[in-house]
């Protein structure tokens, strides 16, 4: 069966990368589920939302001349799900507490592989 542009058809994962998951699609074609077409929400990690073996429903939004299949998660669930997605407010103060926070912890892992490179506190190399 040759997989249509626009078709919505089901699938299994079958592979997680840091980009993205593989799905067999009926008729044991492969395409590519992009980590920005996973969820309506920002995707860090692909194992959050999906797990190998997991069957899902996807949207074929391109196929390239070589064969690719562009897959979407989020395109596939029907639009009614949407709006789903409101969330609570942050006030400023609490995303700029937020922020500072996470800058801080990214500044401390600079901080220690920085000082690791340069052998860092009580390396043993003398000073002269």
């Amino acid at each position: 069966m040759p997989i249509e542009l626009g078709s919505v058809v089901e699938g299994v994962v079958t592979g997680i990368t840091n980009f993205g998951a593989f799905i067999e699609l009926p008729g044991g074609g492969t395409g590519l589920v992009h980590i920005s077409e996973i969820a309506e929400v920002y995707v860090r990690d692909v194992n959050d939302f999906l797990k190998t073996s997991d069957i899902v429903t996807v949207k074929v939004i391109s196929v390239d001349p070589r064969g690719k299949v562009g897959l979407s998660i989020k395109q596939a669930s029907p639009s009614v799900s949407r709006p789903q997605k409101k969330k609570i407010q942050a006030s400023f103060e609490d995303k700029l507490a937020k922020f500072l926070k996470e800058s801080e912890e990214r500044q401390q892992v600079l901080k220690r592989s920085t000082e690791a490179k340069r052998g860092g506190r009580g390396s043993g190399r003398k000073m002269e």
